[in-house]
């Protein structure tokens, strides 16, 4: 039986292309292990795979669901592993591909023993201005505080919500990595990491950016707030949304207005990257692969094909 591949790396790396063509060559699909791409509609703004793409390759995980609904990591874990039985069952190979950590945590060792949200409760921190949420989080929980990321609401609620819950600090009730794939075990060779200089990943990134603004992104914006995007807090927070939501709610939206907002989506971009490296570094334990700005990505999917073949 194919045991399920991983790719997984910072936004705009490059993990899409090489698992698309991986995909092609050994026979597999492609689950998106993406927080945002199971909306529909966040398509220009989540570098969501076009149709083409998809007819390329079968992808799973895309699309699930509407503004209006909610989605979690447990979710993603319970479809995900449906989604690999069944993609097994035809003989084909699984492959992860994303960069939600979270998301490869809850596949790989479920989402720990927090208890579910309470609406009502969620509803009252919701209301609460961010600074308030910080100031609680960081005396009831200094661990949380120093690893969350603080400019998302929908995060440091959640965090403040079980603490409330359970009286117990968020951090001591998350599911510890086995130490098969922590970070003290054996890199996995069926999980891989990408990596590139922070130059050649900056640059990378504000040509994804440019591209996403030329393509359409602000146009997006405005039809999904039509839709409900500002009624979801998880969808709002995607990067590129939140911050043209904020330039259409301007009095004037003037060239200078949306070129500020394109640099601060660049700019958010690079340091939501610098997360997510931090999070597999710490996490899972994958094996790395350095790219380097003239890496053919046809070339490494090629190469990567030719090692993996033999264990499929």
């Amino acid at each position: 039986m194919n045991s399920p591949m991983l790719i997984a790396g910072p936004t705009a790396s490059g993990k899409s292309e090489i698992a698309l063509r991986l995909a092609e060559q050994l026979g597999g699909e492609i689950i998106s292990a993406d927080s945002m791409q199971v909306y529909r509609g966040l398509d220009v703004g989540t570098a969501k795979p076009s149709a083409a793409e998809r007819a390329r390759v079968p992808h799973h995980l895309i699309d699930l669901c509407d503004l209006t609904e909610a989605f979690d990591a447990a979710q993603f874990a319970r479809l995900a592993k449906q989604a690999v039985a069944e993609i097994q069952a035809r003989g084909k190979l699984p492959i992860l591909c994303g960069g939600t950590g979270l998301y490869f945590k809850a596949f790989l060792e479920g989402v720990g023993a927090a208890p579910p949200a309470d609406p009502a409760l969620r509803a009252e921190l919701e209301r609460l201005p961010l600074a308030t949420l910080l100031v609680e989080l960081q005396e009831r929980d200094p661990v949380t505080w120093e690893r969350i990321d603080r400019q998302n609401p929908r995060r440091v609620v959640r965090a403040v919500e079980v603490i409330r819950l359970t009286g117990k600090p968020f951090s001591e009730q998350r599911t510890p990595w086995d130490p098969a794939t922590g970070p003290r075990g054996t890199p996995n060779p069926r999980f891989l990491a990408l990596l590139r200089s922070n130059s050649d990943l900056q640059n990378r990134i504000n040509a994804r950016v440019d591209a996403m603004f030329r393509d359409g992104l602000v146009a997006e914006t405005e039809l999904l707030l039509n839709r409900g995007l500002a009624a979801n807090p998880t969808a709002l927070q995607a990067i590129g949304y939140r911050q043209v939501v904020e330039y259409l709610r301007r009095p004037a939206r003037t060239t200078a207005a949306l070129a500020e907002t394109v640099e601060l989506v660049k700019i958010r971009t690079r340091q939501f990257a610098k997360r997510q490296l931090t999070w597999f570094r710490r996490h899972g334990n994958p094996t790395w692969l350095e790219l380097k700005p003239g890496d053919s990505l046809a070339a490494v999917a090629e190469r990567l094909a030719r090692q993996l073949k033999p264990s499929l």
